[in-house]
């Protein structure tokens, strides 16, 4: 029997309400060349070693390139430590553990992952994990307008364009306003006279374009305002960078995509999620907590889950209900793996070898840094030709250039942005610059 979802009557009810006569002008938008009026041609049935093969040999047709791009993903080290304790059976699940009996291991391995986040942050309090990077800012900026009750955020324009393509869906369902704030020279520019009083100032450290904040301007118009200070942090980057928590932020979001979890084309990441103790009745998602069952044994449950939008869904203030447990657990051993230590190096080897390229590739001709602010592992520079024209030209050479900023950034036309992680060797990066001057001189 075939399994049917929706029944003709919830077809005719949904059809009714959308003011439409027929299913097809659902999808009466896309363009007619991806619209498919036909059976798909599958082929013939295969047994599963032909299946085998056959994705084998569509495997083999993908080109290795040397990676430097990052915008939010990095290509960081995995240790084959995290590989393997995260391949356990006992671990691999991205659901929350809800029944605490039978969950003691994953429970203990997400209390560790947040006390460890919650120490490379100094901050208060870590919840279990968020979806990735941009949810977990649109949960802070609604913790924000929630507990402020106010109708305006500002974000500045240095956040990741699909972090603030994220809180503008949001602020739409919400009824918030969005107020960017744009980048000169590479920083934020706060424009403290931009209308109503914000619910929460947003930025990146660092920013988008690679470029350190100055976390106390931040810091200082959230408070003059009265809103909650909102960073965007880089986990790699706490080896040499201020905390959150020593700046005095409300709440630290980030992507911990680069702590343990390959890149995987973008997904899935891992929302760090983090903030100070008064606002914890707030906060999203989930918290473990460490107690003792009625024997005093150590044990692990959920200590909080305070919109309770499960129970009481009329009273929700979050539409997060789950975490990414096994991305969360990846980054526990990836942590405590690297130690503080280890992370401290992992950022020292990403921001040497980037200032080294950034060096090398201004020496091209036509080639500037798009400005002269201080960057960690990332930059962004200006080329003489166009920057798909010179992606393309280098995934010819074996390397995978960086971003093209211009849609997101047209203020800087020609800009590449370029990332630099600590699994780059001296000869890569040279590679990079002689590949580039090629690339240049024959476009």
């Amino acid at each position: 029997m075939d399994f049917t979802p929706h029944t003709s009557e919830d077809l005719s009810i949904m059809l009714d309400r959308l003011d439409l006569e027929h299913i097809d002008e659902l999808f009466s938008h896309l363009p007619m060349e991806v619209l498919v009026d036909r059976s798909p041609d599958v082929g013939r049935a295969l047994s599963e070693p032909e299946v085998q093969r056959l994705l084998s040999s569509l495997a083999d047709l993908n080109r290795e390139l040397t990676c430097f791009a990052g915008g939010g993903f990095y290509d960081h080290y995995v240790s084959p430590t995290v590989r393997s304790l995260t391949a356990r059976p006992e671990f691999v699940t991205a659901y929350t553990p809800y029944q605490a009996e039978v969950s003691q291991g994953i429970l203990q391995v997400l209390y560790e992952y947040q006390s460890m986040v919650s120490g490379i942050t100094e901050m208060d309090i870590t919840n279990a994990s968020m979806y990735d990077g941009a949810t977990a800012a649109a949960e802070a900026v609604n913790l924000a307008t929630v507990s402020t009750k106010r109708s305006t955020v500002w974000v500045s324009r240095g956040v990741g364009p699909r972090i603030r393509e994220t809180i503008h869906t949001l602020a739409v369902t919400r009824g918030f306003e969005v107020v960017e704030h744009p980048l000169v020279a590479g920083h934020t520019v706060w424009e403290t006279e931009a209308g109503e009083p914000p619910a929460a100032v947003v930025w990146a450290q660092p920013n988008y374009l690679g470029v350190v904040e100055d976390y106390d301007a931040a810091v200082r118009v959230a408070q003059d305002t009265g809103a909650l200070g909102i960073v965007s942090y880089d986990p790699m980057t706490l080896g040499l960078l201020r905390s959150p928590g020593a700046a005095g932020v409300d709440i630290a979001v980030g992507e911990g995509q680069s702590l343990g979890s390959p890149m995987t084309f973008g997904g899935p990441g891992l929302g760090l999620f983090s903030l100070a103790r008064e606002h914890v009745r707030r906060m999203p998602g989930r918290i473990i907590g460490k107690t003792v069952d009625r024997d005093g044994t150590p044990a692990y449950v959920m200590t909080l889950r305070a919109r309770e939008q499960d129970i009481r869904r009329a009273k929700a203030s979050s539409n997060i209900c789950s975490n990414q447990a096994l991305n969360a657990v990846a980054a526990a051993i990836q942590l405590a793996w690297l130690g503080p230590g280890g992370l401290k190096e992992v950022g020292e080897q990403s921001a040497q070898k980037a200032h080294y390229l950034a060096a090398r590739l201004v020496e091209l001709p036509g080639v500037h840094m798009a400005n002269d602010a201080s960057f960690v592992r990332e930059f962004a520079v200006l080329l003489p030709i166009e920057p798909e024209a010179a992606i393309e030209g280098m995934a010819e050479r074996g390397y995978l250039a960086g971003i093209p900023l211009s849609k997101d950034y047209p203020e800087l036309p020609g800009g590449l942005l370029v990332a630099v992680t600590e699994r780059r060797t001296k000869a890569e990066l040279d590679g990079y610059v002689s590949a580039l001057k090629e690339v240049v001189a024959h476009v």
